[in-house]
């Protein structure tokens, strides 16, 4: 599958933007990038569905332009204004040329998913490969309000139950991609997690 990373020259903060071009060309996430479309134009003419893996700002703030721009179907978990359809956990949904299950995995935030196949994890916030608190095997913050580490920790280890052994790829919410074992990242992600370790100082 042909993934693209759009936000990776962005110079303020925003979360990774990856599209993903095939038979139904997505994008995952929508950033806080300033020229977002004119990023994705220079991949494709259209997007056919963004998927949020959750509605954090620095996820969604330009989830409007890029609506204006394709006018593409919007899945989320949780109601959006642009919401289309509605993610539901073990459903089936296809990125790219690729079928993935959706798996609900909050404890970031309530209304998070991660989406795997056969091949390929998109993580969002819950886990990382290398996000600068962890260098392999990060995992979402969760020493905000709303936010619980008990249940980011449950959520780790469902990915982990329901992910095939051969998934090698991993774009994550934020850090760098992934390709080799992505398993190895997720449980070491889980057992950072579940030996308390802070992610900032001040947690």
């Amino acid at each position: 599958m042909e993934v693209h990373h759009v936000t990776e020259d962005a110079e303020t903060f925003t979360c990774n933007v990856f599209l993903a071009v095939g038979e139904r060309t997505t994008l995952v996430d929508a950033g806080t990038m300033d020229g977002i479309v004119e990023a994705i134009r220079e991949y494709v003419d259209d997007v056919d569905a963004v998927v949020l893996t959750h509605q954090h700002g620095d996820h969604v703030e330009q989830l409007e332009a890029v609506c204006e721009a394709f006018d593409p179907d919007v899945y989320a978990y949780a109601h959006h204004p642009r919401r289309t359809d509605v993610l539901e956990d073990g459903e089936a949904i296809t990125i790219g040329d690729e079928s993935f299950e959706v798996v609900y995995t909050p404890g970031h935030a309530d209304d998070h998913v991660s989406l795997v196949s056969d091949t390929t994890l998109f993580s969002g916030d819950v886990v990382v490969h290398d996000d600068g608190a962890f260098d392999y095997g990060s995992f979402g913050r969760t020493d905000m309000a709303g936010q619980s580490r008990e249940r980011l920790i449950e959520s780790i280890e469902e990915l982990l139950e329901r992910m095939p052994a051969g998934v090698e790829h991993m774009y994550a919410g934020h850090g760098g991609v992934f390709h080799g074992d992505v398993r190895d990242v997720v449980e070491t992600a889980l057992e950072r997690a579940e030996r308390r370790e802070p992610k900032y100082p001040e947690e």
